[in-house]
């Protein structure tokens, strides 16, 4: 008798062998880079597709510039909700995870480019700006990048935050 055929419960074992066996190779997809632009609409940036060039870019040069506080798999900081000795928050994580899906494109690329404080006067942060560090190219590849790695709802709910602030 096979596990298919096992009216004893061997469908449910079969199909968790499945379901275990389908979660390693999307692991091992994840980790070959193949999970960076999920299925559902292509990754944009102010309503414009972005090529798999480009995410590549955005993803070295988030490795490069971003990983060292934000995490190499986007996770953040420990604790990253909870303000630190000096009053400053630490940094979040960019995956679906935190809160950085909630805002539009406009809104991420000026705080890459010119800091929180552009959009929240006065509030202090151990971010650097990018401003003369990243081409506005450069900052998009980033944030194509970081929603690349983002489950289609999370992309979807940031889209519309998008369109709502253009």
């Amino acid at each position: 008798m096979s596990l298919a055929t096992d009216p004893r419960g061997g469908r449910r074992a079969a199909l968790a062998i499945l379901t275990l066996g389908g979660a390693a190779v999307l692991g091992l997809l994840a980790r070959q880079g193949w999970a960076e632009n999920p299925p559902g609409p292509p990754v944009e940036v102010l309503g414009r597709p972005v090529d798999a060039d480009t995410l590549q870019l955005g993803r070295d040069l988030y490795a490069a510039q971003c990983a060292a506080c934000h995490g190499a798999d986007l996770e953040g900081q420990p604790d990253w909700q909870v303000r630190g000795p000096d009053g400053r928050m630490p940094a979040p994580p960019h995956d679906a995870s935190g809160h950085t899906w909630h805002h539009s494109d406009q809104a991420l690329l000026r705080i890459i480019r010119d800091g929180l404080g552009a959009l929240v006067p006065g509030y202090q942060s151990d971010m650097p700006v990018f401003g003369e560090v990243l081409s506005d190219a450069e900052t998009e590849a980033v944030l194509a990048f970081i929603k690349s790695t983002w489950p289609e709802r999370e992309r979807a709910y940031q889209a519309e935050a998008t369109r709502n602030d253009g």
